[in-house]
């Protein structure tokens, strides 16, 4: 039973998107560096940061959403972490901004930043030493399969939803080039049959043809 929970767990694990991800990047003296990504409601995502340390300069770090409001921030960042629970589906931004004083050769900073999001960035943990939950080892890992199911059956439910909209995109766009091609080859004949007459009756007038 033990072995195939935890084939069971490998499984889940591999085919859910929400993964632990991490990136390195040199920020340059006055100059801000943000990452973008579009997540659903109510998901919690968690995030390490680390700055190199450059004397008199200083980093600061912020997280929105695409309507402007503030979700995390904190000023002259060097090690540390935050975390936030997404409220609508929406896209969200981390930036990371540098300051250098004025009259200061300011130098490139390295930064690092781990991002979990959904089950990854829950801590089992803090569920099997909680005090009223009191559960074994094996109960945390069933918790723990349990969400991960759920987190599964959304995100199917979500890609079902949104190959439906783009069915429905698809066959509308198919339904109004259609239209299109009729209305344009009704003009084409129209504009045939008219050019004919025009000319026969010019081609009559001027006594060319009978």
């Amino acid at each position: 039973m033990v072995t195939n929970l935890c084939v069971t767990l490998a499984l889940l694990s591999i085919t859910l998107p929400w993964q632990a991800e991490g990136i390195m990047w040199y920020l340059e003296p006055n100059s801000n560096k943000c990452l973008k990504e579009e997540l659903q409601q109510n998901v919690l995502v968690t995030g390490d940061y680390e700055v190199s340390v450059a004397p008199g300069q200083k980093v600061h770090y912020i997280v929105r959403d695409s309507k402007g409001h503030i979700l995390s921030q904190k000023e002259d960042i060097t090690k540390g972490k935050f975390s936030f629970v997404t409220e609508t589906y929406d896209t969200f931004e981390v930036c990371f901004v540098s300051y250098v004083p004025p009259h200061q050769h300011g130098v490139r900073q390295e930064v690092s930043l781990v991002t979990k999001r959904g089950i990854e960035a829950k801590s089992y943990e803090a569920v099997s030493l909680g005090e009223a939950a009191k559960l074994k080892p094996m109960e945390v890992e069933l918790k723990r399969l349990e969400d991960l199911s759920d987190a599964i059956v959304k995100d199917f439910s979500l890609m079902r939803k949104r190959e439906e909209e783009m069915r429905d995109t698809n066959e509308s766009t198919n339904s109004r080039v259609l239209y299109f091609s009729i209305f344009s080859m009704c003009c084409l004949l129209g504009l045939a049959t008219w050019q004919v007459l025009y000319l026969r009756r010019f081609f009559k007038a001027k006594k060319l043809i009978e």
